[in-house]
């Protein structure tokens, strides 16, 4: 089993970046695929980006192509989403999440078994 802490949300203007981080514990991270979902006020969550065990392999939402780049280092239990140029349209809650299946990255919210408490992402116009 796995628990998950993100952290770097926060308020930034139009054009800037952040760099969300995911914390992870227990011994099998490095088996697991990863993703980072996001859900906007009145909407469903929904996928932004996932990645599978090795970092060899990536996929990621249409709206955030070419903008937002996720990453891991299994050796520090980390998951990483690192996004620019923000827009308004992606003010959400950011969600990081587990999938135990070993499965390659899915945009599928129902295939991941352990979630993140989340962190706020606000973009200013």
């Amino acid at each position: 089993q796995v628990q998950l802490v993100e952290s770097g949300g926060g308020l930034v203007q139009a054009g800037g970046s952040l760099r969300l981080s995911c914390a992870a514990s227990g011994r099998t991270f490095s088996l697991y695929a990863m993703g980072w979902f996001r859900q906007a006020p009145g909407k469903e969550r929904e996928f932004v980006a996932a990645i599978n065990w090795s970092g060899g392999s990536t996929k990621y939402a249409d709206p955030v192509k070419g903008r937002f780049t996720i990453s891991r280092d299994n050796a520090k239990k980390m998951v990483y989403l690192q996004m620019n140029p923000l827009k308004p349209e992606d003010t959400a809650v950011y969600y990081c999440a587990a999938d135990y299946g070993m499965r390659n990255p899915s945009d599928r919210l129902n295939e991941y078994d352990a979630w993140g408490q989340g962190t706020q992402v606000t973009v200013s116009s």
